[in-house]
């Protein structure tokens, strides 16, 4: 009997404390953040038809940021986007010959945290090889 009461108490005071420190877990979560915790991130979005192009300019993009001592994660691999089309071989006559031709898009998305304005001016006078398309969003 006392030895059920014993482990009765010691378990109220577990969920005791595990209450208390809920609340306290979700009294962090509503603070407002101060000027020094808001995270602003340049996001950048790589697209090219090679892969072999467009991961050596994913490197030259985090060497730069990383010569400014920048955060980066990524870069991240997007689903490749594939375009298939289907022509006829011939007209009229043999309609069942048929070619078909695909494009692949590979993509890459990088994000730079809090991003100084030498990071950002440096990443704009970047050269990259034709062929890359490059969209930059400030989130």
């Amino acid at each position: 009997m006392a030895e059920t009461k014993a482990t009765k108490s010691n378990t109220k005071k577990e969920l005791a404390t595990k209450t208390t420190k809920a609340v306290s877990k979700t009294a962090a979560k509503s603070k407002p953040k101060t000027d020094s915790e808001i995270v602003s991130k340049l996001r950048i979005r790589i697209r090219a038809y090679e892969h072999k192009i467009l991961d050596s300019s994913v490197k030259q993009i985090i060497d730069t940021a990383l010569r400014f001592d920048a955060k980066i994660s990524g870069p991240i691999p997007l689903p490749t986007e594939i375009k298939k089309y289907t022509v006829n071989r011939s007209t009229f006559i043999y309609e069942d010959a048929r070619e078909q031709f695909e494009m692949r898009i590979h993509k890459r998305l990088i994000d730079i945290i809090n991003p100084d304005a030498k990071v950002i001016e440096a990443l704009t006078n970047l050269s990259l090889p034709s062929g890359v398309n490059i969209d930059v969003k400030m989130v």
